[in-house]
């Protein structure tokens, strides 16, 4: 017991206190795009972006396609882009994912009055993982785990999709996830609402061009929340459904 006891005092307080005020070591996040003037001419910033996140005049970054490779940062030659450890990406539209120079943080996600009420205090989710590459599905566990523990704002991820009020889909919508992805959404009882979670599920990403996707889901049904990333960093995801719940925390 006492060997026990003394693991437990090593390892300190392993829960984060505030999730919004966190500063995630390491983590390559948010990025920042300089007032830095470019070069006349220069687009070597556009080559080497592998999803077509940027774009210029002005110089953008659309977070609903960015694999946060850095490339774009390693080839400016005027240090124009740069990555912060930034998490606070979320958005409820599709616009808002949208970096510009001087912006800051995107938009920030507005709180559903209709979702606050209906799931502020309780909310549960259907995982539908549709071709990924299982780097989102890795994150989306950890943010139940003893270090984010979203469990304590009331939200949790349930087995079967008639339990869950919202499903959260992940990777680029293959067309051999197709019925799953349909069957899963038509098990869930009304009210319920969508979630893109990563870069694959909100654009694409990497596989956008693909023949074997079929997004049309996405179509139909507009998600309430995109959390960008590849693949997001839980805090991306748990804060960003805290602001549209308006749950304090």
């Amino acid at each position: 017991m006492f060997s026990s006891l003394k693991v437990r005092i090593s390892q300190g307080r392993q829960y984060i206190v505030d999730l919004r005020k966190a500063s995630p070591a390491g983590f390559r996040g948010l990025p920042v795009i300089r007032a830095t003037a470019c070069e006349a001419g220069c687009t070597a910033c556009l080559p080497v972006c592998p999803t077509g996140a940027i774009a210029l005049d002005p110089v953008r970054i659309d977070l609903g396609r960015c694999t946060f490779c850095r490339e774009c940062e390693l080839a400016c030659p005027v240090n124009k882009i740069g990555f912060t450890n930034g998490f606070k990406m979320a958005s409820d539209t599709r616009e808002g994912l949208v970096v510009r120079e001087g912006a800051g943080e995107p938009s920030p996600v507005k709180v559903s009055q209709g979702l606050k009420q209906l799931f502020g205090r309780s909310l549960k989710l259907r995982s539908v993982s549709s071709g990924g590459c299982n780097g989102c599905e890795l994150e989306l566990n950890a943010a139940s785990n003893v270090n984010f523990d979203m469990s304590r704002y009331g939200i949790d991820f349930v087995a079967s999709p008639r339990h869950a009020d919202a499903v959260v889909i992940s990777g680029p919508l293959t067309k051999h996830m197709h019925e799953a992805l349909e069957r899963a959404w038509l098990g869930l009882p009304d009210p319920k609402f969508v979630i893109s979670f990563g870069a694959c599920a909100i654009s694409g990403g990497l596989y956008a061009d693909s023949p074997e996707l079929d997004r049309g889901f996405l179509g139909r049904f507009t998600p309430s929340l995109y959390v960008p990333g590849c693949p997001p960093h839980p805090l991306t995801f748990i804060v960003g459904l805290m602001d549209l719940l308006g749950i304090q925390g």
